[in-house]
């Protein structure tokens, strides 16, 4: 527990599966093949990686021009690259920013970050290929993003980042909590509980009130249309 932090320091896949990073067995196939890639960074890719930013969720109708105009507020750009599929030359709505100073990028990173452009609300962050040892792409099962919709959820990183573990605290043993720490759960458990009681006997009265007046009007109701037919029968 000393050394948990919420963003991943080493990218492990099955932690990064993990909604508190201490999962020791995978829950969903990404998982299990992101964790049997045998995936390398492309030493192809050229230019600094730290001062390399990855911008995503772009809008598929944004350009290069558009991502330049934007980003460049925040710095000189030395590269800018917006990443297209090879065979159809549409946008795979992710791109990589390379500036000329530090502090340009840490300005960027921290202003256009949720930057509205075209519609659309961007994430940007550090480049993580060749920055996070270990990193396996999401292609692959791994990755730091994804949707609980599509079953790839990821934690790890600044968008999702881990949820703290619960902690049993130091020198506390397995008995201790249970006889002190167990209690208060416990406790916890009963006043959850007590307060669905207790919201379902509100709705139930609800009910039985709406019901009551339901039947009281049909009532009045019939007893209108018994004087209306008594009248008519003196006549």
């Amino acid at each position: 527990m000393g050394d948990w932090t919420p963003i991943a320091k080493v990218y492990d896949p099955l932690k990064a599966g993990s909604i508190d990073g201490t999962d020791v067995e995978p829950h969903d196939r990404a998982v299990w093949r992101a964790m049997c890639a045998r995936y390398k960074p492309n030493k192809g890719v050229v230019g600094d990686p730290l001062l390399t930013l990855f911008v995503a969720r772009l809008n598929p109708s944004t350009t290069e021009d558009k991502l330049h105009q934007v980003f460049s507020k925040f710095g000189d750009i030395k590269r800018l690259r917006l990443v297209r599929d090879v065979v159809t030359g549409f946008s795979k709505r992710y791109a990589f920013v390379e500036y000329k100073e530090e502090r340009a990028v840490v300005r960027a990173r921290r202003d256009a970050n949720k930057l509205v452009v075209d519609q659309q609300e961007l994430f940007v962050d550090f480049e993580l290929e060749r920055t996070l040892t270990g990193w396996i792409p999401r292609r692959l099962g791994g990755g730091l993003g994804g949707k609980k919709e599509s079953g790839q959820l990821r934690f790890g990183g600044r968008d999702r980042p881990f949820r703290k573990p619960i902690n049993l605290g130091a020198g506390q043993s397995l008995q201790e909590w249970q006889g002190g720490g167990r209690k208060e759960w416990e406790r916890s458990g009963r006043r959850d509980r007590d307060n669905r009681d207790n919201r379902d006997n509100r709705d139930n009265q609800n009910n039985w009130d709406r019901d009551r007046d339901e039947k009281g009007s049909r009532g009045r109701e019939d007893n209108r249309y018994r004087d209306r037919s008594r009248h008519r029968e003196r006549r």
